[in-house]
Formats: structure tokens, sequence, C-alpha cells
């Protein structure tokens, strides 16, 4: 038989747990209802929620009593129960310390003025029943809960620290029962009067309160157990604590949150020079780091305002914090689970503005309901911040100390494994919404190697779409910050971003492509780069830069033997060339791509081709050619169930058919296209679509409706940045005799 386990080394709550499982498996792991009859026996009305309890990690307090009752029911020897009590007496020193509390009759004086917080202070004036503030470390209960209470009570008053997140191990949260032996001794009760029994404390407790005007502040909980023993229905109690105590439900909830510029700039001296802006900033606006630094401006009157700012911002850019913000924070992570504790770590390494429970889930390696958890654990101690649903934020002081808690504390094979998966989950997502938006360009975006990593469904087009809108300005941050994941990622998204009018973006990300591919020696990944560049600085009228990359990629793609690319490169360099005004060259190059993507089987490359040709020839007058070919191509895109390639098809044959009088037909095929363009979120199709629908009105001679349209598109055109089309929206409306509204009349 294995040994029976010893307590002697015991010196943890956690290690005196540890040795009571391996008892219970050592007497043959009996169930928990067979314990509790035992312990019933010894201690009547035990439940089975606390027999069980008795063998949980992570308790603050246990009852020896029960832990010794336990014990008898598992191995019931009079010198083994002798060994488990001197170990719990050794163990249960923190016990001790937890005994050892002091509550005042009355409410701390307030040492410094207050400052704002104006409607939670109104929401405290009003209130009654049971009151919870929360909020992270340093961000200001305590001072707003003192400071409630000296501007309502008149009566009674008690107020104690429960010690929930104290720093030193030798101060643990306050036991219940200790504190309702202050409070009861501070009401006038005699020590012999009081009972030893935590119950009959609290009956006695809420009988000492019946009847008076009575106000409780209980400080820095730890958690509801602690609480509940401590409230009275006849008073009101304000509890403050960094988790979210909705057990509790308490009538009245304030989660506090960090400083207005406005108090922050209060707090500092009603300073508001830009200097003083940037200490706030650097702070935080963290009420406990912004009094540390008024403090240190005070002790240093030789310093300017600038002086701090400086010291700041050199701390922020090293990831250093002052020691009281630090050890704020530290307070909070210390008391983490392992795992909680390491998802906050690493979420620290994010490279976007916030994230989503997915990417927690990525970088803990967990699945997806256990990282919720966390998330909500995390989120209701307020180390994590949720501005919206569903998406989370940590404040920057909070990112500053995890990331240097990762950098001490985790290896960094294991940092960077957890940012691999997250860099994986933002390329497959990626490819899965392109997918569902743009299902027959498939073959043109990267094929990816099989990687079960944990994604959302995307599958339906409207959800690819809110998904990749919401994540937009992280997949950016990821080409930035992951060069092994920049070429593949920012060849998927390329047509979101190009369709989607968001050329500052697809600038970044191409750029930060085509560096990574250059870096490590890929001239595929650099000519697809340099094309899709070439393509935005088309859009923002940079059409000299557009020839050269695209012709750079060009030559890239003819060494590399690439017929696509060099077809896509042809044609790109046709649009540029009918951009210049010379439509020869234009319709050589795309005649070239149209014979490459015909000969190499690519039906999109064949349809795109053909609406471009169409489009030369429209401005070569050729305007029954021009027809002809978007007909034809949007014959191709139909069958290829291409919605983008349909609606741009459209648009182009609406424009060729305003031009021959088809006005009906023409305004048909652009109402279609403005609706497919709005369903895709193609902001630059709609934009142009919506110039050639104005130009068919205006050609039917409805010029308020044209008017109306030119302005929308104008405005859209701004929106996107796209100087050929505000230039065409512009030019139409002062001919209608109708200019922008934000140009001046003529």
């Amino acid at each position: 038989m294995a040994p029976l386990p010893d307590p002697d080394g015991c010196r943890s709550l956690d290690a005196l747990a540890a040795t009571l499982r391996a008892l219970k498996s050592w007497a043959g792991d009996p169930t928990f209802d067979t314990i509790t009859a035992r312990v019933n026996e010894r201690l009547p009305s035990t439940g089975r929620g606390t027999i069980a309890d008795c063998f949980r990690d992570g308790r603050r307090r246990i009852n020896a009593d029960l832990v010794l009752a336990v014990v008898a029911a598992l191995h019931d020897d009079a010198d083994y129960l002798a060994r488990w009590r001197r170990a719990i007496r050794v163990t249960l020193a923190e016990k001790q310390a937890a005994a050892q509390v002091r509550v005042l009759a009355g409410l701390p004086d307030e040492a410094d003025p207050f400052v704002g917080r104006e409607p939670h202070l109104a929401a405290l004036d009003r209130a009654t029943g049971v009151c919870v503030i929360t909020g992270m470390a340093g961000v200001g209960k305590t001072r707003l809960a003192v400071h409630a209470g000296h501007r309502r009570t008149q009566g009674t008053s008690l107020f104690v620290d429960l010690r929930g997140f104290h720093p030193d191990e030798a101060q643990p949260p306050a036991d219940p029962a200790a504190v309702l032996d202050g409070f009861l001794r501070a009401l006038g009760v005699s020590g012999r009067q009081i009972p030893h029994d935590l119950a009959a404390r609290s009956a006695l407790f809420r009988e000492q309160l019946a009847g008076r005007q009575a106000l409780v502040i209980l400080d820095n909980a730890a958690d509801e157990d602690q609480v509940r023993p401590l409230l009275c229905p006849d008073a009101l109690t304000v509890v403050t604590s960094r988790r979210d105590l909705a057990d509790l439900l308490p009538t009245t909830r304030i989660d506090l949150d960090v400083f207005s510029p406005a108090e922050a700039a209060q707090l500092l001296g009603n300073d508001t020079s830009d200097a003083l802006e940037r200490v706030a900033r650097r702070c935080g606006y963290l009420p406990l780091a912004l009094t540390i630094v008024a403090g240190q401006m005070a002790a240093t009157p030789s310093w300017t305002v600038a002086d701090h700012a400086d010291r700041l911002d050199e701390r922020h850019r090293n990831y250093h914090l002052d020691d009281g913000v630090q050890l704020a924070l530290h307070l909070s992570d210390q008391r983490l689970p392992p795992a909680r504790r390491t998802l906050l770590r690493r979420l620290a390494g994010h490279p976007g503005q916030d994230f989503d429970a997915y990417a927690a889930a990525a970088v803990l390696d967990a699945d997806l309901g256990a990282t919720e958890e966390h998330l909500r654990r995390l989120t209701a101690e307020h180390l994590v911040q949720q501005p919206v649903p569903g998406r989370f934020v940590l404040h920057d002081l909070v990112r500053a100390y995890a990331v240097e808690r990762a950098t001490d504390d985790e290896r960094p094979t294991d940092r960077r494994a957890a940012q691999t998966r997250l860099y994986d989950l933002y390329l497959y997502a990626a490819s899965a919404a392109m997918d569902a938006l743009h299902p027959a360009e498939r073959h043109r975006r990267p094929t990816l190697p099989p990687n079960d990593v944990l994604k959302p469904d995307l599958d339906d087009p409207k959800a690819a779409l809110h998904w990749l809108d919401t994540e937009r300005s992280t997949l950016v941050a990821v080409c930035l910050a992951a060069p092994s994941h920049a070429v593949p990622l920012a060849a998927t998204i390329y047509t979101y971003l190009d369709n989607g009018g968001y050329p500052a973006e697809a600038i970044t990300v191409h750029t930060a492509a085509r560096n990574a591919a250059v870096a490590t020696g890929d001239p595929a990944g650099e000519a697809g780069a340099l094309i899709n560049l070439g393509v935005v600085y088309w859009q923002l009228g940079r059409n000299a830069e557009a020839r050269d990359r695209m012709s750079e990629s060009l030559t890239l793609f003819r060494r590399l033997g690439d017929a696509r690319g060099e077809a896509r490169a042809l044609g790109n360099l046709g649009v540029v060339y009918n951009a210049f005004g010379d439509h020869t060259a234009s319709a050589e190059h795309h005649t070239q791509a149209l014979a490459k993507f015909v000969e190499i089987g690519d039906r999109v490359g064949e349809a795109n081709t053909l609406t471009n040709l169409g489009d030369v020839y429209l401005r070569m007058n050729r305007l029954s050619e021009a027809a002809d070919h978007h007909r034809r191509a949007l014959d191709l895109f139909r069958a290829l169930n291409h919605r983008g390639g349909e609606a741009t098809a459209l648009t182009n044959l609406g424009d060729a058919d305003t031009r021959l009088g088809n006005l009906t037909e023409a305004l048909d095929s652009l109402d279609r296209a403005v609706a497919i363009f709005g369903e895709l979120g193609e902001r630059y199709g709609q934009t142009c679509a919506l110039n050639g629908r104005a130009e068919a009105l205006a050609a039917m001679g409805r010029p308020e409706e044209a008017v109306t349209t030119f302005r929308l598109a104008l405005g859209l055109a701004r929106l996107i940045d796209d100087p050929a089309e505000q230039s065409r929206a512009r030019t139409a409306l002062t001919t209608l005799g109708a200019p922008p509204v934000d140009d001046p009349p003529t």
C-alpha cells in the first residue's frame, strides 16, 4: 500500500489541500457524499460544497475543525490527527494573522482635497442598501467611498480594510469573524457578550445596527464570502473591490474608471499646458499614478512640468513604471491563477489596439469557453477592460507591467510560440473571410498549409466583412509586427483593402510585405507586394509611382517565369497608362494581358482585363466595342459568381450605355452596381458607380437627383481619398450649377 501522506512539511494552504487530496486517494478515493456523511457525524449540517472546498487550491481561509474532521473521516488515527493539528497550526499562522484586524468607529480622515467624480458622488448620495464600487488597483475606490461617506453620514460609521489584496503575505485577507468582533466592540458590545460563532456574531451585528442611521465601508474586499457576514439590511454598506462581486446583487454599482483629462489636470494643479497633458497621459489618467507624480512634482520644485513629462516618456519607452504604479498592478497580478496570469502577460504582446476571445485563446492555447471565463474574470478584476461587447483592451500601464513580467517570468520560446499562434489566427481567419467574400478569387490568394487554429465561423459573407472591418487595424499591426506573416497576409487581404478604399492601410501592409520579402530573399513575395503597392498608388493618383512599382514587378515575374503574375502586371500597367491618357499603350498592355490570362485559363483575370479594356475603348470613343467587352466580362463574372467583378462590369457597362444614349439600361446597371458594392462594403467601386449613376440621371434630364447623387459620390471619394473620382464629381456639380457644399460659389 502507498505510504500515508505526510502533512508535516506543509507551509501553505495549497500544500495542505494537496496533501488532503493525496489522503483521499490513499483512502480509496471515496466520494464527497461518503466523506460528508462521515463528517456530519462530527460536525452536523456540513454541506457537500464546503467539504469539496477543503480539497481546493487557492483558498484564503480554511476551517481547521472541518479539515480535521475530513482527515478523521479518511483515516481516524489519533497520532495521525495530531500531526495534522500541528501542521495546521503552523500553516494557519496566516489564519492567526487574519484575525488581527483594526476597525474604525468612524471614517478615515481626508488628508488631500478630493478631485472630480461628481456623477459617482451623486449616485452615492442617493444610495441605499449595498453599494459596490469596483475598479482596478489605484483607481481611487477607497477615496471615493470615504469622501462620499463624509458627505452624507451623521450617524454611526464603521470602516475596515479587509486586506483583500495586500502585498505582504503576512497580512492575509481579514477574517470576517474578527471584523465583526471589532465592529461589535466599536458599537459598545462588551467582549464577554460577543459570541464565538460567525453566524451568531453576524446576527448580533445586525441587531445592534437595527434602527440606526449607519454607514459601513468594507474596503478592499477579497470576495463575496468575506463580505456576506458583514452585511446589514438597516445600514448603507459600501464595498470596494477589484473584483466584480456580482453575487452580492448590490442595489447600487459603480464601476470606477480612470480620471478624465479635466480631473487629471485638477489633481496636478489645474495647469492646461501640453506638458501636463503628457504627464497625465503617461500616467494613464490613473489616480494612484497621478498622485505619485504630483508628490514628486511638489518635492522637486526646480523641475518644470516638461521635465517630469520627459522623464515619464523615457520610462514609458523602456517599460519602466514608477514604484507606486508597479506595486498597484502587482497586487492584482500576484493573486491570479497561473493560467490567467499567463494570459495577461501574453495579451500584452498583442500588436493591436484591442482583441477578442479568439485572440486570447490563441495566445493561451486554450479552448474558447475557458478563455472567455478568464477574460470575464480579468475584466471583473479591472485588469482587462471591455469597451464594447466582445472586444477587450489593456490599459497602457497594465500592458507595460505585463510585458515586463512576461520578460522576467516566461521562457522566450513560449512567448514566441504564443505570438505565432496569434499571427496564424489572423492569417487563417482573414483567408477564410476572403474566401467567403470572394470565392472566385481563391486561386489568386496564397495557399496556406493546413492549420487547426481556432477561429470564428466566417462562412457567411456578411460575417466575413464584419470581421475584416473589425480587425482591420489589427491585421495591419500583424503585418508590421510579424515579417514571417506579412507577405501571405498582405496578399490575402489585398482585394479587401483595394475595393474597400483603405489606401493608407494598403500602403502600410504592402510595404511591410515587400520589406519582409526582400529580407528573406523571396522574389515572388516581393513582386506581389510591388504590384499591390502600384495599384494603391494608382488609386491615389500617384501614377508615376504606380508605373514604376508595376514595371519592377513585371521584371520580377518574367524572371521567375510566373505567367499569371506577368499577366496581372501587364493588365495593371494598362490601367496606369489609361490614367496617363496614353490609351494606345493602355490597350496594348491589356491586349497582351488578356492573351496570357486566356492561355493559362485564368477566367477571373480574363474577365477583369475585358472590362478594363472596355474602359479604354470607352475613352477612345469606341463605344460599341466598349459595351461589347463589358457584356462579355459581365457574363464571365456572373458565371464565376464573382460579385465584385459583376458590379465593376455593371458600372462600366452603365457608363458605356450612357454614352450610347441607352439611358434606361444604363441607370438599371448602375443601380445594381451600387447595391452590390454596398453589400460587399467596396467603397471605391461604389464611388465610381454613384458618379456613373449621377451622369446617367443628368443625361435623362433629372438634374436634382443628379446633384444629390454626385454629392454622395463626392463625400465617399473624400472618405477614401480618391482624387480622380473627387474631380469627376466636382466638375459635374459645377457644370450643373451646384458647386460642392465645401466649395465657395463662383
